[in-house]
């Protein structure tokens, strides 16, 4: 399962040996600066949409790059039962791979907010 933490200026998202095969990543930060919107999603297998590579087994899991020939791309590892942490992201300001990030964790609800303080704290130090 992956996982997900803010470090200093980065939220980072350490996948695991399933994850990394399926979406061709080990190991993805983004600055926190590009974060534009964090939401909790309650049924995180809604929202991936588009082209995929990775794996969709309905009902259960999606893991995988959605969003492959057009719209926004997103990095996803979701399963049916486990809340997502929904990351809406600038993708120019984000190094230019994904526009989104979908991923269950357990208490996706203190993820997301520990995540939107961090966001906050580093508007308020840029501005500082």
């Amino acid at each position: 399962m992956a996982t997900m933490y803010v470090d200093e200026d980065l939220v980072t998202i350490e996948l695991g040996r399933w994850e990394r095969l399926l979406t061709g990543h080990g190991r993805y930060a983004c600055p926190l600066a590009s974060v534009r919107e964090v939401r909790v999603a309650g049924e995180p297998l809604r929202v991936p949409r588009g082209a995929r590579k990775g794996l969709s087994v309905a009902g259960h899991v999606k893991i995988g790059v959605w969003g492959l020939f057009g719209g926004r791309r997103q990095l996803v590892s979701v399963t049916g039962d486990t809340p997502a942490v929904h990351l809406l992201l600038d993708r120019a300001a984000s190094g230019g791979e994904f526009d989104e990030v979908v991923l269950s964790v357990p208490d996706a609800g203190r993820a997301a907010a520990a995540i939107q303080a961090a966001v906050q704290a580093a508007v308020r130090a840029a501005v500082a």
